[in-house]
């Protein structure tokens, strides 16, 4: 991605900066009560994915400079990197992290979704966090290689570890 925005005429280390520009000013007259919240998707083509690599280049500026209320982010295998750039979110911004993966049937464990958790706790508060699947189940109309039951199940499993760790409301 940074070698086609070079291929391009763009500076990849601004492209983040003008991006967090043109983000707020859609969603500068929004009304208070209003939250907007932005996915940073890598791509959901049937079971396939675009990009990769950890959030660590764009986090500074993702976290301060983009005037948004939350982030969901996929954090569902290796591709993602590290939980480090969470330390740069400020109070009062919340993180949804997307440990469940939509792309393989394969269940993922309670205790490996929380050892997970645990670990993103080093780095930004349990109360500014929240779980869910990494992406949609279907981005396009050819959906992803997964059954219905799986996509039942993995949800199922996001409301159980969400319970366990966060309570229930």
């Amino acid at each position: 991605m940074r070698e086609g925005a070079k291929q391009r005429g763009d500076d990849p280390d601004e492209l983040p900066r003008r991006y967090a520009r043109l983000i707020n000013a859609s969603i500068a007259g929004r009304p208070d009560n209003m939250r907007a919240c932005v996915h940073l998707c890598r791509g959901n083509f049937q079971s396939a994915w675009a990009a990769e690599g950890g959030y660590e280049p764009v986090a500074e500026v993702l976290f301060n400079e983009l005037n948004v209320d939350g982030y969901f982010l996929e954090y569902d295998d290796d591709r993602s990197g590290t939980f480090s750039p969470l330390r740069f979110v400020p109070k009062g911004k919340i993180v949804v992290l997307g440990l469940v993966s939509t792309k393989v049937g394969e269940l993922e464990s309670k205790d490996e979704l929380k050892r997970r958790i645990d670990e993103a706790a080093q780095y930004l508060p349990l109360e500014q966090m929240c779980l869910s699947p990494q992406c949609g189940f279907s981005s396009t109309v050819h959906g992803n290689e997964i059954a219905m039951k799986n996509q039942r199940e993995k949800l199922q499993r996001v409301i159980e570890v969400a319970d366990d760790v966060w309570g229930s409301a």
